[in-house]
């Protein structure tokens, strides 16, 4: 069984020269998935920066905005971030950041957490309107409604006899 991902002080991080490596395969707090979060990431303290990259896939349960059924959808991000950690002392040698960048600072004296870094990865890559498919039959109509006919919706009929 994989460890779970826990935060980890920058200062531990810090003496790993390799960085630290972690498995994933686990649901992410916050994220309802129908299957538990796969893939792998890697963090490398590097003075005043903290790199971190990974990959994770997993599967949640969507609403069509156009037909309100629910849909399964295939969650997969992949991601590199440097992330600024505050100069701690004169012998840190510090890494100058182009204006556009964005940039996180971190507390030299806190914690990195790979769950809450990979939670807000995969946060980015849902859609900003779901769905279902290209076959989405659309919204519901109500039994009887005139536009089974052909005609369109009664409400626009006004708007027709202007034509």
């Amino acid at each position: 069984m994989t460890p779970r991902l826990q935060p980890l002080p920058l200062q531990e991080l810090r003496l790993l020269g390799e960085g630290r490596n972690w498995p994933i395969d686990q649901p992410i707090a916050g994220l309802a998935s129908l299957t538990p979060v796969r893939g792998q990431m890697r963090a490398i303290h590097h003075g005043t920066v903290l790199e971190v990259e990974g990959s994770a896939e997993t599967i949640i349960t969507l609403c069509c905005d156009r037909c309100l059924q629910t849909y399964n959808y295939a969650l997969t991000a992949k991601a590199r971030e440097l992330l600024e950690i505050a100069v701690a002392g004169p012998e840190e040698e510090e890494v100058v950041f182009a204006a556009e960048d964005p940039v996180e600072c971190l507390d030299p004296g806190g914690s990195f957490d790979p769950e809450r870094w990979l939670f807000e990865q995969l946060s980015l890559q849902l859609p900003l309107v779901n769905r279902c498919g290209a076959d989405c039959p659309g919204p519901p109509r109500p039994p009887g409604d005139a536009s089974d006919a052909g005609e369109g919706d009664p409400r626009w009929a006004a708007l027709r006899s202007l034509r």
